[in-house]
């Protein structure tokens, strides 16, 4: 039994003791715009993303969450932004955040409406920078500056 509860802890040890893996998409629309989300749990707007499920790798998870939360497709990854780490940058949560650049199509529409309030594309000058949930403004700036960073 004590060998059983010893595996148990190490188990339980392995989950809960590193961090969570997840994306955070930068999309472009055709015209340029970029399109945000306005989350549900905290009324803020934010990059569509979320954590890579088991057996994805991280395109995979890209389209997924674009579907999910914006309704649009995946044309293509354009490029990596950056990976963000620090254990305080998600308020829920540590994880480690895969942000990219994503070319995107479709029609705007939250699918998974538990999550997701509004779906809106804003021209790079009218971004609502300054009160984006989790990161999202360092990430939004980082791109916005031409940065791969690693953080």
């Amino acid at each position: 039994m004590r060998r059983f509860w010893h595996l148990i802890q190490t188990v339980l040890g392995l989950i809960f003791r590193h961090p969570i893996i997840g994306t955070s998409i930068i999309p472009l629309l055709p015209d340029g715009r970029i399109v945000l989300i306005r989350r549900q749990d905290n009324g803020k707007w934010g990059l569509p993303g979320g954590m890579v499920d088991w057996g994805e790798d991280i395109p995979t998870t890209v389209g997924r969450e674009l579907v999910e939360e914006t309704g649009l497709e995946l044309v293509k990854i354009r490029r990596l932004v950056g990976v963000y780490s620090a254990p305080d940058r998600d308020p829920r949560i540590h994880s480690v955040c895969v942000v990219v650049e994503a070319e995107v199509q479709g029609t705007m529409q939250a699918q998974d409406t538990l999550e997701v309030m509004e779906v809106q594309a804003f021209a790079t000058d009218a971004l609502p920078l300054g009160n984006l949930s989790h990161d999202h403004d360092r990430q939004l700036q980082d791109y916005l500056n031409g940065l791969t960073t690693l953080a």
